[in-house]
């Protein structure tokens, strides 16, 4: 992302005139024309010419370093380039700042200081020495964050000095640029987690024709068709030129669901419950599209991303990346929401053909957990991450034991309702619990899509 920032430090045009000049006086330009206010008084009321002089010097050589200053017309302009201007929570990005003084004239001393939220570290302030007419700068910072989120960087601003130090302008140029820090996300192993019923599957596109051969449903001739395609035994049936038609791949798709509610979390901070179930969910989806996957991002409160297009779920191949793109924007920002129920992320579970449906669930009650065992039925596949807030803040009274007991006992509700319900223990690596989820998937195929007698990783 390149900001050019064209707002010329010009300083007899800027905001605030002569009198944001006289405030940019420094502690030496303020100390010396007092010194010389004091001693013209002095002079005036013992008669001593000579110091009286020597007093007007003093109270002047600031306020003309004010006015030399304020009149200065060189023009420095600004560009910030962000690389990467996306990064994942804990990675670094680079700041490059460029100047260019594109006036006649030399600049002077310059300080640099660009503006960054104090989570990203310190703010950064750079000497530049003096600037030839038409020469040009460059000085880069790097920024870190360990909270995903948007964080604006700028505007930039530049601190004028004069030779003497009595006087010290800054001037702010308009541009922002913005650093999107996205959740982590995490490799993971490929795994199938659903059958290959319409709807789901693997993963690959499917056809209804098989590759490389053409379908056999036709369609009439339309100018400019090549004839080699001609079905000639349709062209007898029906009595007109018929051609065979190609359909189009159809995608596997998946929804991945994240639970925003507040009331399903506690804590806070990059080692929480939420923000784990938030990078579990950023790596899910990453990996359903590079496995080939329509992939769609859901939240409780109904909200799809990418969008409520034709199907509301991704679209080609080539659209994959930026969708992903704008998947973990989205993830950069999400916050809890202030609904109590999934019932919204139900409703937009429309049909029952839904592909797979991965979940990231917090805590769950008797009605949240009825509400997520329907929304099992509308999906071909149910694969569900589940999130206990007792043991993630380590809350071991007798309280916080039933707590427990009762998030087992919603974990069994929810593997009769035919989910692949995986409890996600606190510190837990995601790759794991996708090899586990595999593992529970196979084994409740090979009885009969009846539930497994024995979950391994359970709460206890």
């Amino acid at each position: 992302m390149t900001a050019g920032e064209p707002g010329a430090v010009q300083d007899g045009s800027s905001k605030g005139g002569l009198r944001a000049a006289l405030g940019g006086l420094t502690t030496r330009g303020r100390s010396f024309l007092a010194a010389g206010v004091a001693a013209a008084v002095c002079a005036y009321v013992l008669g001593q010419g000579d110091l009286l002089r020597v007093g007007l010097l003093l109270a002047v050589l600031p306020l003309v370093c004010v006015v030399v200053l304020y009149r200065t017309r060189y023009r420095v302009t600004g560009t910030r380039r962000l690389s990467p201007s996306r990064v994942p929570a804990g990675a670094e990005a680079r700041v490059h700042l460029r100047m260019d003084n594109v006036s006649r004239l030399p600049t002077g001393l310059l300080m640099l200081q660009d503006r960054v939220p104090y989570v990203l570290g310190p703010r950064p302030r750079f000497v530049l020495d003096r600037v030839e007419a038409g020469g040009r700068r460059e000085v880069s910072y790097r920024v870190r964050s360990d909270l995903r989120g948007r964080y604006p960087l700028g505007p930039l601003q530049l601190r004028l000095n004069d030779p003497f130090g009595m006087c010290e302008l800054t001037r702010s140029f308009s541009a922002y640029d913005t650093l999107v820090v996205v959740p982590r996300t995490v490799p993971l192993p490929p795994l199938r987690l659903a059958g290959e019923a319409s709807g789901y599957g693997d993963g690959r596109q499917r056809s209804l024709a098989l590759a490389g051969e053409d379908d056999i449903i036709p369609r009439g001739y339309r100018h400019g068709d090549d004839l080699r395609r001609v079905h000639w035994r349709s062209t007898a049936r029906y009595g007109e030129l018929m051609v065979r038609r190609e359909e189009q791949p159809q995608r596997a798709r998946c929804t991945v669901l994240l639970d925003t509610r507040q009331v399903a979390y506690a804590g806070a901070g990059p080692d929480s419950a939420f923000e784990w179930a938030v990078s579990g969910a950023a790596s899910a989806l990453v990996h359903m599209l590079e496995r080939g996957f329509a992939v769609r991002l859901l939240t409780d409160d109904g909200n799809a991303v990418p969008g409520e297009g034709s199907d509301g779920f991704a679209g080609s191949t080539q659209e994959s990346a930026d969708s992903a793109g704008l998947m973990l924007d989205t993830l950069a920002v999400v916050g809890h929401s202030d609904g109590g129920g999934l019932s919204r992320a139900h409703d937009v579970l429309r049909g029952s053909n839904e592909g797979l449906l991965i979940a990231f669930f917090g805590d769950l009650d008797e009605e949240q957990t009825s509400v997520a065992a329907r929304m099992r039925q509308r999906a071909g596949a149910g694969v569900a991450f589940v999130l206990d807030s007792a043991r993630w803040t380590g809350d071991s009274s007798p309280a916080g034991q039933t707590a427990a007991g009762r998030a087992e006992e919603r974990l069994r509700r929810l593997r009769e309702a035919g989910w692949t319900a995986v409890p996600v223990p606190p510190g837990a690596e995601l790759p794991a619990l996708w090899q586990l989820a595999g593992q529970l998937r196979a084994d409740t195929e090979s009885a009969g899509n009846g539930g497994p007698t024995g979950f391994p990783g359970g709460w206890s």
